[in-house]
């Protein structure tokens, strides 16, 4: 995907999210760090610019909810800042690539712990497949069929300094 793809999915995501929604009123997105923030952002402005309503954005750390955080290397980013009360919101979340389901799942029990929403959605820019855990996205910009051993890599303006999906194969 270039930058036009990107945004043309991104724009038709918002687009789904405010008819499943029924508008912008109850809805707020929380994406998931590092690239989820960025889509999360995107979206809340499309809908605005879509419906000329505000729509609320935090960002979430799932660090420490991983089930695989005591083999993985520390990585420090930015901790979660979610500036209004889930309970009772619409909370969609968002991620640039779902792939085995294990990080939504830490997500989930993150945003459990914060509060209880009246549901939680899940929009992602890339379906790769693979899933591990029974977790099925609402809101996809685009599905990619993958190998398992394949990489899908999304590059955001935001963090990499351009838009655009590469999909890497297995060296050797």
């Amino acid at each position: 995907m270039d930058a036009e793809d990107v945004r043309r999915a991104l724009t038709r995501i918002a687009h789904e999210i405010l008819e499943r929604n029924h508008g912008a009123g109850n809805i707020a997105l929380v994406g998931i760090l590092t690239r989820g923030v960025p889509i999360a952002e995107r979206l809340a402005q499309t809908i605005q610019r879509i419906e000329s309503t505000p729509v609320a954005v935090g960002r979430l750390d799932i660090g420490l909810y991983r089930d695989d955080y005591a083999h993985r290397p520390t990585v420090p980013i930015a901790p979660s800042a979610i500036p209004f009360d889930v309970t009772g919101k619409q909370i969609i979340l968002t991620d640039d690539v779902l792939f085995t389901g294990r990080t939504v799942r830490a997500a989930l029990s993150a945003l459990l712990d914060i509060g209880r929403p009246a549901s939680i959605q899940l929009a992602t820019l890339i379906d790769r497949g693979h899933r591990e855990l029974p977790i099925r996205p609402d809101y996809v910009g685009k599905n990619v069929p993958t190998a398992r051993q394949e990489h899908v890599r999304v590059l955001l303006q935001e963090v990499d300094g351009e838009d655009r999906v590469v999909l890497r194969k297995p060296s050797g």
